[in-house]
């Protein structure tokens, strides 16, 4: 597990069924599950946008961002802006 000063920014759920619900990861953050950028148009995470359904969506299967422990202060920051 990654190590971090502050426990706050890390928890992993190997319990959960979706676990990992994206690839690649050593050390997978499950604290932004839901990730709390996904309606903002400033993302920095890796997000594509797509057609389903007759309309355009943002996809953020292939992003990882919110999910990298490093990420948390980025993280704030954002939220910080947008609020």
């Amino acid at each position: 597990m990654a190590e971090t000063k502050n426990s706050y920014k890390f928890f992993e759920n190997r319990d959960c069924e979706y676990f990992p619900c994206h690839k690649g990861l050593s050390d997978f953050n499950c604290l932004f599950c839901y990730c709390p950028m996904y309606r903002m148009e400033n993302c920095p995470g890796s997000y594509k946008m797509i057609e389903s359904g007759g309309r355009t969506i943002k996809s953020c299967l292939d992003c990882t961002f919110p999910h990298r422990p490093e990420n948390y202060d980025k993280i704030m920051e954002v939220l910080k802006r947008n609020m």
